[in-house]
Order: structure tokens, then sequence, then C-alpha cells
């Protein structure tokens, strides 16, 4: 996943700092994320989903507000509407780049910064939140005991996750006045909402609200056991799958037209775990799949293993080649199922000290319909003419390029 480091002027003017994480293929689509409460455009959940979107089309910016990470500014002047404008200019710099996002994601407090942001952006088509309070001064829990000092003092040093932070007054008075409904009433986008069940930070009732308060198009997804910082693994790409999904109804993932010679586009296969064999599956008009190997051959067996799919390929091709024959026939054919299975494991075909195999598939072929017995044996033939099927028999050429370093 190609990522440009950049920076763009915030609210203040400050410089922030930020991650374009870009497609591997086609740009199909631009999002913006937004990170937690003095977290970070790095930590885990951001970067998987960004990751996760990239590998389908999607460019996503995430950047750290104003006075955190690599950002520029003063965290202790901003406040939850500071947030809200920073996100404002990084829509105004993607816009600039010709990458207007139609697609806005926040984690926690940016989870309702997004939805502030998104209700004044008339550009923005989807909003998805992560672990988002309802009411934005449900952040000030994680600092009460420094409250009444901020509120005397003007700005007090408070320790967030073993950090020191420094929080003013303004931000305190922001987050407590700031009412919600309004804003997500009239959103004016498609909402996803997504939460878990057993957050200790946000608790699910704000979820409850968030969506009572949206009107429709809205969605509810629950994230299961995640913790609120999303921080396993398997959940941010839960999270990330759902959004992606989801998104497909509203945001326009047009492909680019195919390039001369592939009249089906180019299919691009990235990895996405190096650890494994989890692999992302793209084609050129936007549908995406994940490949890996089953956990007996150290996969996580998340998708269809490369032998797997060149069997859906010759399935498919098979029940579509009946259908089409069926179809210009008029004959009584209801349905069609095949069964296929192949008796090579690719795990072990990665041995190339083996020696050559003879592959072999076996189809069942299931017709329902009042077929006569002539019409079924027809239709027996037709399967053999399926392209696929004459592909596996005959030779191909298979031309390998190395591409220049990224």
């Amino acid at each position: 996943m190609p990522t440009e480091r950049i920076t763009f002027p915030g609210h203040d003017g400050s410089q922030l700092a930020a991650r374009l994480d870009l497609p591997e293929g086609p740009h199909l689509a631009t999002a913006i994320f937004a990170h937690c409460f003095t977290c970070g455009k790095d930590i885990p959940a951001a970067r998987r989903i960004a990751a996760r979107l990239a590998s389908i089309g999607i460019a996503v910016l995430r950047f750290d507000f104003t006075g955190l990470g690599h950002s520029g500014g003063e965290f202790a002047n901003t406040s939850f509407t500071s947030n809200v404008d920073d996100l404002i200019a990084a829509n105004g710099y993607l816009k600039l780049r010709a990458m207007t996002p139609a697609l806005i994601i926040g984690h926690s407090l940016g989870g309702a910064a997004v939805l502030k942001a998104a209700s004044k952006l008339d550009n923005i088509k989807a909003v998805a939140t992560i672990g988002a309070p309802f009411d934005p001064g449900h952040v000030t829990h994680n600092f009460a005991e420094a409250v009444p000092k901020i509120l005397s003092e003007g700005v007090a040093e408070v320790s967030l996750g073993g950090r020191p932070f420094s929080i003013g007054k303004a931000f305190v008075e922001d987050v407590k006045q700031e009412e919600m409904s309004p804003a997500i009433a009239d959103l004016g986008a498609a909402l996803l909402v997504l939460h878990a069940p057993r957050d200790e930070i946000v608790s699910i009732d704000n979820a409850g609200q968030i969506f009572l308060a949206a009107k429709h198009p809205k969605s509810f997804v629950t994230l299961d056991n995640a913790d609120h910082l999303v921080t396993r693994a398997e959940d941010a790409e839960y999270a990330a799958d759902v959004i992606a999904t989801w998104a497909r109804r509203y945001v326009s993932l047009k492909p680019p037209a195919p390039p001369p010679g592939a009249p089906e586009g180019v299919l691009r296969v990235s990895e996405a775990d190096r650890n494994g064999f989890l692999t992302d599956v793209t084609s050129s008009d936007g549908h995406h799949y994940l490949a890996d190997e089953p956990l007996a051959y150290g996969g996580t067996n998340k998708g269809l293993s490369p032998y797997g799919f060149l069997s859906a390929g010759l399935g498919a091709c098979t029940s579509m080649t009946i259908r089409m024959y069926a179809r210009r026939k008029g004959w009584p054919l209801e349905h069609i199922s095949v069964d296929v299975s192949h008796n090579k494991v690719h795990a072990q075909d990665a041995d190339t000290t083996v020696g050559e195999k003879i592959d072999t598939w076996r189809r069942r072929i299931s017709l329902a319909g009042a077929l006569s017995d002539e019409q079924r044996a027809r239709l027996l033939e037709i399967a053999d003419k399926c392209p696929v099927h004459r592909t596996l028999e005959r030779s191909s050429t298979v031309i390998t390029e190395l591409a220049a370093p990224v």
C-alpha cells in the first residue's frame, strides 16, 4: 500500500501531519479518518482500517489533530470545535488535490467530530462512526478529577494513557455545551454506527442515541467483543470490511476503463498479512475478495485458497454456460448447481521440487426442472463448452515481468 507523508494547514494555520494511504490499483474514491481523543493517525485501528479500504480502491487521509502526534499547534488551545474545523480543513485539502472525499470515518471522539463536520460538507455521502459518544462532554470523565482546576485556572495537566496532556478551559466548556442531535438529524449522508457492547470507555447506549437521532439511511453493526480502541487485528479488519461493503451502496466506486489487451481489466492481488498468507484480491470493476490458506497449512482460513478460486471459476462458468444455452432454447431449467472438487493442494504444489502432476477436476452437475433425458444429456455436453473448462484443458501462456521498485 503506497503511503504519502504530507502536511496541510489546520483550522488555525498550524501544519497538520498526515498520511495519505493510496490504493495500489485504480483510485476509486477517497475517505477521511479521524482518530480518537488524544490518540493519533498511526494507532493500529487507523492503520488497519485504512489499509483494508485502500485495498478496494479507497484512498484514506488520516491525520493528527492540532497539537497531537506530529502536528503543530498547542493541544491546550484546542477544542471539539477546532477538531471539527480541522476535519473541514482536511476536506478542503483533498478537494484541492482533486480527491474530493465521499466517505468520512471517526473513532471515539473523532466519531462525534465527523458527525458534526459531515453536516457542514455537501460532498460527504457516507459517515461511519466507531465507538463514538453521543455527548462529546462524555470525554471529560477521563480526567474528571482535574476539571475543577481546569475551570478555575484555565488549564491543567492530566495523564491520559500514561502520557501528559495540557487541557484548557475552552475544551471543557466546548464539549459540555455541544448539542449533537441537530447535526445528526441534518447529516445529509448515510450513517453507519459501529460499537462494541462491552465498550467500557463509551457505553453502547451512546450508539443507540446516535442511531435514533439520525434519519434514514442508517445502519447499526455490533463489534462484539472488541475493546474501545479496537486493538485486535481481527476486530479492525472486521470493522474495515463492514465499512467497505456498506459504503459501496452510497459511494461511487466506478472503475476506469480497462487497458488494451485486458477486456475484463487488471486483477490486483496484494498481500494483506506478511506473517501469514491472507491476500486481498481486487478486480478492476471494484469487486473485492480474500484469498488465504487453510489453518492446517499456516493460513487463517479467511478466504478461498488459490486452487479454490480456480475451482470456483470452473463451477461458475459451467453454470452460466448451461443457463445461457437453456435460456436460448427455451427449456424448462429451473435451477443449476455445480459441485467441484480438485485433487491437489496449493501449499504442497508450491514446492517446485515435486515432479509434474496431472490436475483432475470433478464436476457434479445438478439440473432441476421438467427436462427430458435428451435435454439433460445435451446440457451435460454444453458444460464442456464452458470457456474456463476449455482454458484448463488446453495449455496457456503466462508472461511474468518484474515491476519497478516502489
